[in-house]
């Protein structure tokens, strides 16, 4: 298997050389696991195992290897298994909070160039949750794209895409139905040799279609969404890396039933740029937007530039990181407070020695 095609970069050929000469070779995690991966080598498809020394020095779950990720490992051919050492640098992944009270970056890909943001032109379309999406998806470093699937279920696509693209400043829309082959050739300029593409989006959103149209068999399971409101299954129920035919690499991944932000502040900027240069001139620099004299904010509100919903869909972004924020300096906090306890613990012990 040519690394090249996988995605690799050829930056990181000096990240992996002194590891190359000590006689460790690389690989491309495809597929997770509880505790296994397969990986992706030059030498075929392995089982792999992060090392017990990789584990101890290990303290948070975004640490260890991820669906995209680049690792080092020793491989045992005779077995076809292999041992991953060490994760190379991430050019990009796309994280979310995850679920339950447990204040704990997830990982969903890395190492993508292209996110494709997948939304049914159906009861799924939701321009709130493309805002969600855009903004986790501008802070992975990868490049969105918003792609409108189930075309053929809309009777005024063109309306759909001009609501799309007011929310989605500058990011291609392509509106598509994968079971009728309409719009898909609009895709391929994004996988072309190399590149990794991820598709993600709600369950029923039609991501398995598209993978295996571009696949060009059926490789994911598909399912019919609910009748009555369009809520998918999930058909898809891991990360997987996958192959195409024209050199490109999708990661598909499980419908998401909801996106929790993750330290994704400074995309705010990006993603709600409009209102934030109308803040800018507003008469007042702390302005809330409420009851100022001079707001910009509120006459564009009023007189039908900004829309409302996307305000308060602003604010509400605004408030969920700040709460993110708190509870992660309380969870630093705690991790500091432990460490230190461990410290004292162990000097302790020596003292009695």
């Amino acid at each position: 298997m040519n690394l090249e095609l996988l995605g690799w970069k050829s930056n990181l050929n000096e990240e992996f050389k002194e590891y190359r000469d000590k006689g460790y070779s690389i690989g491309r995690i495809s597929l997770e696991y509880k505790n296994i991966y397969r990986v992706i080598t030059e030498n075929g498809e392995l089982l792999g195992e992060v090392s017990g020394k990789y584990i101890h020095n290990t303290t948070e779950r975004s640490q260890f290897p991820a669906v995209g990720d680049w690792v080092i490992i020793s491989e045992r051919l005779d077995e076809k298994k292999a041992t991953i050492h060490k994760i190379l640098p991430r050019f990009s992944k796309f994280s979310r909070k995850s679920a339950g009270e447990v204040t704990e970056e997830q990982i969903v890909a890395t190492n993508i160039d292209t996110v494709f943001l997948v939304m049914g032109l159906n009861n799924d379309f939701n321009l709130r949750r493309i805002e969600r999406y855009l903004i986790t998806a501008w802070d992975s470093g990868a490049n969105p794209v918003i792609v409108l699937s189930k075309c053929d279920l809309c009777k005024d696509v063109a309306t759909k895409i001009t609501e799309v693209e007011a929310v989605a400043l500058g990011v291609s829309v392509h509106a598509i139905s994968a079971t009728n082959n309409i719009g898909m050739d609009s895709l391929n300029q994004y996988l072309s040799k190399g590149q990794t593409v991820a598709l993600l989006g709600s369950s029923g959103a039609g991501k398995s279609t598209i993978c295996n149209k571009l696949l060009g068999h059926n490789k994911q399971q598909v399912k019919e969404v609910r009748e009555g409101d369009d809520k998918g299954k999930h058909t898809t129920t891991h990360r997987e890396l996958i192959q195409i035919p024209n050199g490109g690499i999708l990661i598909d991944t499980p419908g998401m039933r909801e996106l929790q932000l993750w330290e994704v502040d400074n995309s705010m900027s990006q993603s709600f740029s409009d209102i934030e240069e109308m803040s800018k001139k507003c008469l007042f620099k702390n302005c809330k937007h409420e009851n100022e004299p001079s707001c910009k904010v509120k006459l564009a509100i009023e007189e039908g530039f900004l829309d409302k919903d996307r305000y308060n869909n602003y604010i509400k972004f605004q408030k969920e990181l700040a709460y993110l924020e708190r509870k992660n300096n309380k969870r630093s906090q705690l991790a500091e407070k432990e460490k230190w306890k461990n410290i004292g613990g162990d000097r302790t012990r020596f003292n009695r020695k």
